[in-house]
């Protein structure tokens, strides 16, 4: 019996799917749920499992884009066997060098076998000739994820490239002083042409679809940015007071996202509009709050969706922010956790950056930007003192937002964050 392997339904409105790449060989034998291929959505990165056991026989190549429901891939679930079985040859050794064959063969299985991880990431690092066991995961019981095996392949690579000393200057400083100029035979120096290589890689389904949002976002939006700063002396002191407690309470590090969300949750309540978005010739206001998070991965952006953000306390919102980034960096969020989101938060400040304009994740009118947090000069009550202070920065969309609501969106955002018994207390 033939079984077909489909693309299945990836979200509302996605019609077509690219293949990204293939884990498994034309002709291997796959077992029932091993992920065989992934495949690359407007919005994410999905896997394909095998649904039945049996011989692969593969339809569609990598980089052919594929409509929904089509067919790529057959399994012949008339070949029984196991990925483990010997061949024939081995088959008719004689039972001393079998058993001898396979007592080498367990001896030689090294740990990286019995390592947890992705079947991604094992074909990276397999591809590399990069071996996993030295490789710490950095995800929970040191999971090895695809972006551990995208930094060791870098790092592997970097540290392979040969040192190319100047050998003129080398060999200069061996000539003896007494010398003279005209007895000295200069070496012949042989200059290294330049390489002046390039590459081109085909643009992925994820990295296009986020290039047609963010050309959206400035073509059909009056986007406009304000500015202000605050003092995060007040989030750091709690954050230091109570990280050890609230780790070992809730089994999640306390960080400022959960700060951001919250104030965030609260701003928009008092100013429901720039929680609001333009459908057609309407607005549609939410009496909710699921604020979005940018994640950044090695394929691109995403933003997955914090629900109910408003209705969670800090330690909710740091355990959903953990869940999603882990996801995120696996490529296995789901749809339904990257569709909606009525407000966005984006941290640049994470690779430094000190000041930027968020751009606006459409359909939605607004976005707040973190930024680095940097020591200071600033006065404070006719003194000029060190605070350590953060650029804030809102994107939002003209048509929809004026300035007045803007701008006291941010300043409430800045006391709630300056003052964050305002948020328990909700004053």
């Amino acid at each position: 019996m033939t079984f077909q392997v489909k693309v299945p339904e990836v979200g509302e409105s996605i019609t077509e799917v690219t293949i990204g790449q293939w884990l498994k060989k034309d002709g291997d034998f796959v077992e029932s749920d091993e992920v065989i291929c992934e495949i690359e959505s407007e919005k994410a990165t999905l896997e394909i499992t095998a649904e039945k056991s049996g011989s692969l026989k593969i339809l569609k190549q990598e980089d052919e884009t594929v409509p929904v429901g089509a067919v790529i891939a057959e399994i012949d679930t008339k070949v029984q066997g196991s990925k483990h079985d010997v061949s024939k040859n081995e088959e008719k050794a004689e039972p001393s060098e079998s058993l001898a064959f396979e007592e080498t063969k367990e001896e030689e299985i090294p740990e990286i076998k019995k390592a947890k991880i992705s079947p991604v990431a094992a074909k990276i690092l397999e591809e590399a000739g990069v071996a996993a066991d030295e490789i710490k995961g950095s995800v929970t019981e040191g999971r090895i994820t695809k972006s551990d095996a995208l930094k060791a392949v870098a790092a592997h690579k970097k540290a392979e490239l040969p040192a190319q000393p100047s050998q003129s200057v080398t060999e200069e400083k061996r000539i003896p002083v007494e010398k003279k100029k005209e007895d000295v035979v200069q070496p012949a120096t042989k200059r290294q042409p330049a390489q002046r290589t390039e590459r081109r890689e085909r643009i992925s389904t994820l990295r296009r679809t986020i290039a047609k949002h963010l050309v959206a976002a400035k073509n059909q939006t009056a986007m406009l940015t304000t500015f202000n700063e605050i003092d995060m002396g007040a989030v750091i002191e709690a954050r230091t007071r109570y990280k050890q407690i609230f780790q070992e309470k809730y089994g999640v590090k306390l960080g400022f996202m959960s700060f951001f969300v919250k104030a965030c949750s609260v701003a928009l309540r008092e100013f429901p509009v720039v929680n609001a978005a333009i459908d057609g010739d309407e607005i549609v206001y939410h009496d909710y709050c699921d604020i979005s998070i940018a994640v950044s991965t090695p394929r691109g952006l995403v933003v997955p969706v914090i629900f109910n953000a408003d209705l969670m306390n800090l330690a909710e919102i740091e355990r959903e922010v953990a869940r999603l980034a882990e996801k995120a960096r696996d490529n296995k969020l789901t749809m339904d956790e990257m569709t909606g989101g009525t407000f966005s938060v984006t941290n640049g400040g994470v690779f430094g950056s000190l000041l930027s304009t968020p751009i606006i994740n459409v359909p939605q009118s607004a976005v707040l930007g973190m930024h680095k947090i940097q020591q200071r000069p600033v006065a404070v009550n006719g003194e000029v003192v060190i605070r350590p202070m953060m650029y804030v920065a809102l994107s939002y969309d003209h048509r929809l937002v004026d300035g007045k609501e803007s701008v006291s969106f941010l300043v409430r955002v800045k006391e709630l964050l300056e003052d964050p018994l305002r948020m328990l207390l909700e004053v």
